[in-house]
């Protein structure tokens, strides 16, 4: 594990580099999104704020969304998504997404099996035209051990700053691990495709996560001016998914 000034020195690195990358993104009219998911305390919260810290707030939005209410709930099920799309020079993270679909959603009853193999079956097609629209989407799961989930509610829990991170599915995410990893499986193996890819990162150590998170970022979507020097992720840290990472250990089960 690196230490503390060896992690901040190449945090600011890697956050120049965004910067950079934005500059670029507002001159040419890039477009990006980021899909962040993750279990409860899989650290997208803290990945995110490292992302954003220092970009232009005009151009960098964080989008999560509460709960649909009955009007949503009537719509197409990506109608209030759709409406936070970037537009040119956008650099648009979803802190959790449309994939609520595929892992809270039907492990809590929240939507009916048709509706959730509906969205199995619909979303690459909707991933396949933002891309075809010039929207550069970069979808991240964040992957963490049952151990480390229970030890990051329990901080959550007791610690005071932390108050408005508790929520009342923190309560269940350890008794539905299981249906939980489930969910992922099926995600992964039904939504990872060519032209979006899903990209798994170990975070047992969030530190580590977010730096090879960012890395990763500008290795695709920065130009090779930007990146040259930049060092790939770590390989151990952040992958491709492939289907034998769910057996092999990759993942946690």
């Amino acid at each position: 594990m690196a230490s503390k000034s060896d992690y901040d020195r190449t945090l600011r690195e890697l956050q120049i580099g965004l910067v950079r990358y934005q500059r670029w993104a507002i001159k040419t009219g890039a477009k990006a999104l980021i899909i962040l998911e993750g279990r409860d305390g899989a650290g997208k919260d803290g990945t995110i704020a490292r992302i954003t810290e220092h970009l232009a707030p005009r151009n960098t939005r964080a989008v999560s969304l509460p709960k649909p209410s009955d009007r949503e709930r009537s719509q197409w099920y990506f109608q209030r998504y759709v409406e936070h799309m970037p537009s040119c020079g956008d650099l648009v993270i979803f802190n959790r997404s449309w994939y609520n679909r595929a892992g809270v959603e039907p492990v809590m009853g929240f939507c009916t099996e048709r509706e959730h193999e509906d969205f199995l079956r619909d979303v690459p097609s909707l991933e396949r035209m933002l891309e075809e629209a010039d929207t550069r989407l970069v979808k991240i799961w964040l992957d963490i051990s049952k151990h480390e989930q229970a030890k990051r509610l329990d901080d959550r829990r007791n610690d005071p700053l932390k108050q408005l991170k508790v929520s009342d599915l923190d309560a269940v995410a350890q008794k539905k691990w299981k249906a939980y990893s489930e969910a992922r499986d099926q995600m992964l193996l039904r939504t990872h495709t060519a032209i979006s890819p899903w990209i798994c990162v170990r975070a047992n150590n969030k530190k580590t996560a977010r730096l090879n998170v960012i890395r990763h970022l500008l290795h695709t979507l920065a130009p090779a001016d930007i990146t040259a020097g930049i060092d790939p992720p770590d390989p151990a840290v952040l992958f491709t998914f492939d289907p034998t990472a769910i057996e092999d250990g990759r993942l946690a089960g």
